[in-house]
C-alpha cells in the first residue's frame, strides 16, 4: 500500500512554473470547474474516479485538487490503498494563486 502525499498549492505552482510535467486531477462536480479550474488540470468528478481507475497507471503521480482538500484526502487515501501515486493539494482550489481557466462549455452539455 502505498501513502497519501501532501503539497501545498505554492508547491504545485512552483512545478507548475519550473515547467514540470505533471498529472494534476480535478475531482469537484462540473459546476465547481466550470466557474474555474487550473489550466493544465483533467475533470474527473470524484464519483467517477473508481469506476475510472484503469486509466490511472498506478507509478505516475497525480495532483488531485477540489475546494479545499477535504474530497482528495478522501480520495487520495482510497486510491493510494489500491497502489496508486496520489497527492493531495492542500487548500484547494480556494488556496490557489496561480492561473485560472473558466469552463463554461461544461455546463452547456
Amino acid at each position: 500500500m502505498k501513502e497519501l502525499q501532501h503539497m501545498t498549492t505554492d508547491e504545485v505552482l512552483a512545478l507548475l512554473d519550473a515547467g514540470e510535467d505533471v498529472n494534476i486531477i480535478d475531482i469537484r462536480e462540473d459546476f465547481e470547474v466550470a466557474m474555474g479550474t487550473i489550466p493544465q488540470a483533467v475533470h474527473i468528478p470524484m464519483q467517477e474516479v473508481p469506476a475510472r481507475l484503469d486509466e490511472f497507471d498506478p507509478e505516475t503521480p497525480y495532483i488531485l485538487i477540489c475546494r479545499s482538500g477535504n474530497r482528495t484526502y478522501h480520495l487520495g487515501q482510497y486510491m493510494a490503498a489500491r497502489g496508486y501515486t496520489v497527492i493531495n493539494m492542500l487548500g484547494g482550489i480556494i488556496d490557489w494563486r496561480g492561473d485560472i481557466e473558466t469552463r463554461m462549455e461544461i455546463l452547456e452539455d
